[in-house]
C-alpha cells in the first residue's frame, strides 16, 4: 500500500504596502487638509507624460471613486488610482523643501530610470 504525500504548503510572501507617507509628507498633507482642503482627499495617479513615459499626478477628490485604492498611513487617507497601483507598490511619498522649490516627491522602488529633467520616469 502506498501513501500519498501532499506537497508542502508554500507560505505566500507578504506584499509591501501600496504606499506610505514620510513624516514630512504627512505633516505637509495635514496642513493642506486643515487649510483649505478639509473634507477632501488627495488622489495620486500616473499619467503618460514626458520623455520617459510616466509622470505622477496629484489632484483633489471630494470622495473615493470606484477606481480608487484607499491608503491609510499616519492617521491620513490618500487615494491611489487603481490603474496606477502596479506602478506604485512600495512607494514612499515624501515632501522636500529645497532652496528654490518645495513639493511632494516619490521614492519608488519600481522606477528603472528618470528623464534628465526629472519630470517623468519609466518602470
Amino acid at each position: 500500500m502506498s501513501t500519498i504525500v501532499a506537497p508542502p504548503v508554500r507560505k505566500r510572501r507578504e506584499l509591501p504596502p501600496l504606499m506610505t507617507l514620510s513624516d514630512t509628507a504627512a505633516e505637509r498633507l495635514r496642513k493642506l487638509y486643515d487649510a483649505g482642503e478639509n473634507g477632501k482627499f488627495l488622489r495620486i495617479s500616473v499619467n503618460t507624460k514626458g520623455c520617459s513615459g510616466l509622470a505622477y499626478d496629484m489632484s483633489w477628490a471630494d470622495e473615493p471613486g470606484p477606481g480608487d485604492e484607499i491608503v491609510k498611513d499616519k492617521d491620513l487617507t490618500v487615494l491611489v488610482d487603481r490603474k496606477a497601483s502596479l506602478f506604485l507598490i512600495g512607494t514612499t511619498m515624501d515632501y522636500e523643501v529645497k532652496a528654490l522649490s518645495a513639493g511632494f516627491t516619490f521614492v519608488n522602488p519600481n522606477e528603472k530610470g528618470r528623464c534628465g529633467c526629472g519630470e517623468s520616469f519609466h518602470v
